[in-house]
């Protein structure tokens, strides 16, 4: 049975698709960019916008009653892999050594409001 996740501290979704679908025990993130969910407003510039990103994905994640230890896969999107060494310092500080999970990151021509990232995950209840 499938359950929608959904909270008002990640940005609300702008088009037929839910923040996370929780199914069987798996969450499925939608991909999240880096909007503000207390003002609407996209954060701008690598550092902010990877950060705001990781505030969203853990806001659903919460919500669902999990955290970045469930996870065990992500998908990035970049819009420059230029900015891949900083992006992924600020990704590593969310998450634990012990239980990285399994990721790609592609380099990609335009997202969603033109921002320069975007991340998806999945995670499984214990």
């Amino acid at each position: 049975m499938k359950k929608v996740i959904s909270t008002t501290n990640a940005p609300a979704a702008i088009g037929p698709y839910s923040q996370a679908n929780l199914a069987n025990g798996v969450l499925y993130i939608s991909g999240q960019i880096p909007v503000d969910p207390s003002t609407g407003k996209l954060v701008e510039g690598i550092v902010k916008e990877t950060h705001q990103v990781m505030k969203n994905l853990e806001a659903i994640l919460t919500e669902a009653g999990m955290t970045f230890k469930n996870v065990v896969k992500a998908t990035i999107f970049l819009k420059n892999m230029d900015d891949f060494a900083v992006m992924n310092d600020i990704y590593a500080s969310y998450l634990d050594a012990e239980s990285y999970p399994a990721r790609e990151t592609v380099q990609v021509s335009c997202l969603p409001k033109n921002v320069d990232i975007e991340i998806s995950m999945i995670a499984h209840q214990d």
